[in-house]
């Protein structure tokens, strides 16, 4: 017997289960099942596939039974079972690395947080809801021997080499005083319809129950063993989509992917011709938690001829999908088709090609309220899909969304264009955008003013590190194309016949300005871009360095610094007087806080912060 500690965090994750989630506790069976399902789809794949195991005997089921005068619960399965490794792996730590982050997300809303158990892999826990201590009796499939955990849910757990006939695993549950409604058989079945109807392995229920047996006056009462099918045990995917209902779609979601939450919606699909196959795709209501982890789960499961044959390829969907959840069963693929060839493989690519065109279409389809749901949930993926997925640039484009100068919420790219068109003598085809980190930053930038003036809208694109990515990227949109109202050229809001007539006045305090900035700004100009603003800064856009700016940022590597042009508003008091003082002192001060103050509007750092709160000081104190 070996006796091993718990990580940390499963230690407060066993805390948790024992004393506080208490809502919903029914869901450790459900776990339990689904565990028990994933075992007996892995040794289905070796039964047909693995010489060792081809001639075996198999009737691949699930057995629970209920034990009132031992007070306890059993869930047997005869799938692939574990070896002491596999034991330690999968109930001694995390092995996604999950704990820390459900432990994180955790909101003290029970609701919330039993929804929180199966999506971060930590559903075996759920048990000690429910259990004062579990034994779980397992062998791995082609091994010799098998393996006894034991644990009460405190800070260690034992391992001990026992004895057991056949592979597979019993999950034994000592039942707490207060989980009694567990041992009723009726309640029992309850929780395996709403949860587990279609798995597809038929789960048997066993128990006794007190019947008159006799005849006559020698009718008494004995205790009868009763065994029964509690499940319809037919793989819902596979099932005409006439003979399915929305709460079929929606159970059986519940049971395979650990959501408590009804899915935003799904997709069914079931093709027939030079290639067959079968799909269906759920997305659900909230993102799940590991979408924006390099070690996220895979949502989506692989079959072959209903064969279970890997749930943990990230490319049977392109990755900016995710998100999504659901099953392909093809008819064509091989049993035993390797990682490499699915990767590589032409048919696998046309099922993948036709099912991101049914997803997209599903979510197209999403009334109002479910579609705002979605995208505050995934835009920032449908962007990540417009910069990688060519094919599909298209549909992601009349998808996504964005922030805008000219209405609340959220816009589509076509309902920029039809107000647009909609503007007297509009004749331009441009998306103008402003990238930044803080929206409200953005939306008050000094760059907007004259775009506002003219009542031009401007999109709001505050997801700094992806925007500026995808954007310059996506080219053109039916005709119109992105353009950065942070770039050195504004032909929208420029007037040229002013800045003609500005330049004899204020070409002396350009240069004096230059030179006292010197290297910290590329350039300094005039503007009539702006109208409430002294200056503003802008990049260089046709320096080298920007296109290498977006080359750098594409690897996902730290972008170089584009220089920036210091840009002035000459028909700004404080410019019209600097133009006019022959005080050197003043005229440097200003120069550095009309840059630095720039910058801050744009959520830039000044070059010296110390400098220029002095500075700012020294000209309040005088003007003062």
């Amino acid at each position: 017997m070996a006796k091993y500690e718990y990580q940390t965090e499963i230690g407060q994750l066993l805390q948790l289960m024992t004393h506080s989630l208490y809502s919903h506790r029914e869901i450790f069976l459900r776990e339990l099942i689904s565990n028990a399902n994933d075992a007996l789809d892995k040794f289905k794949y070796l039964h047909l596939t693995d010489e060792k195991f081809k001639n075996e005997t198999w009737d691949p089921k699930i057995n629970i039974k209920i034990d009132k005068e031992d007070n306890s619960l059993a869930v047997t399965d005869n799938g692939i079972g574990m070896n002491e490794e596999d034991l330690i792996h999968n109930l001694g730590t995390i092995a996604k690395s999950g704990t820390k982050a459900f432990l994180e997300q955790l909101t003290g809303d029970a609701k919330k947080d039993n929804n929180l158990i199966g999506q971060f892999g930590v559903g075996f826990y759920s048990v000690f809801m429910v259990a004062e201590r579990v034994d779980v009796i397992t062998k791995k499939a082609g091994e010799d021997q098998a393996w006894k955990f034991s644990s009460d849910g405190t800070g260690e757990y034992e391992i001990t080499p026992v004895i057991k006939d056949e592979h597979g695993t019993v999950v034994y549950l000592k039942l707490k005083e207060d989980a009694k409604e567990f041992l009723d058989h009726w309640r029992v079945k309850e929780i395996v319809k709403k949860y587990s109807d279609h798995i597809p392995y038929p789960i048997f229920l066993h128990y006794e129950e007190e019947e008159n047996v006799g005849e006559g006056d020698k009718v008494e009462m004995k205790k009868v063993k009763k065994s029964e099918q509690v499940n319809e045990a037919k793989a819902l995917w596979t099932l005409p989509k006439s003979e399915l209902k929305d709460e079929d779609y929606i159970e059986f979601y519940s049971t395979l992917w650990h959501d408590s939450e009804e899915p935003l919606t799904w997709t069914h699909n079931q093709v027939e011709g030079s290639l067959e196959y079968t799909t269906l795709f759920y997305i659900p209501r909230t993102a799940p938690a590991d979408i924006f982890r390099a070690d996220f789960q895979p949502g989506v499961k692989l079959y072959v001829k209903r064969v279970f044959i890997t749930d943990d390829e990230k490319e049977l969907l392109p990755l900016y999908l995710r998100f999504v959840r659901g099953i392909i069963d093809s008819e064509d693929l091989p049993l035993n088709v390797s990682r490499e060839i699915l990767q590589e493989n032409r048919i696998l690519a046309n099922i993948r090609q036709a099912s991101v065109k049914k997803i997209l279409a599903a979510i197209k389809k999403l009334d109002e309220e479910k579609f705002d749901r979605f995208i505050d949930q995934y835009n920032k993926l449908i962007k990540e899909g417009i910069f990688t997925d060519h094919l599909n640039k298209e549909s992601l484009l009349e998808i996504v969304r964005y922030k805008s100068s000219k209405v609340e919420g959220m816009t589509s790219l076509d309902y920029y264009m039809k107000r647009a068109g909609e503007r007297e003598g509009e004749t331009k085809k441009e998306f103008y955008y402003i990238v930044g980190e803080d929206e409200h930053l953005l939306r008050n930038s000094p760059l907007l003013e004259a775009y506002r003036k003219a009542d031009i809208e401007v999109l709001i694109m505050d997801d700094k590190e992806i925007d500026e990515i995808v954007t310059p990227a996506i080219g053109e949109y039916k005709g119109w194309k992105f353009v950065d109202i942070a770039t050195v050229d504004a032909p929208e809001v420029e007037d040229k016949e002013k800045l003609e007539q500005y330049g004899e006045t204020f070409t002396p305090l350009v240069e004096k300005l230059k030179t006292i900035l010197g290297e910290a700004v590329k350039e300094v100009r005039l503007t009539t871009r702006l109208s409430e603003s002294p200056s503003c800064v802008v990049p260089d856009s046709s320096d080298p360095m920007a296109q290498m700016r977006h080359l750098f940022r594409q690897m996902g590597q730290e972008a170089p610094e584009i220089p920036l042009i210091l840009e002035i508003n000459p028909e700004h008091e404080m410019i019209k007087k600097l133009a006019e003082t022959e005080d050197e002192r003043i005229l440097e001060e200003s120069a550095w806080v009309l840059l630095d103050s720039a910058k801050l509007a744009e959520g830039l750092e000044p070059g010296d912060k110390v400098a220029f709160a002095r500075r700012v000081a020294d000209l309040l104190s005088r003007a003062l």
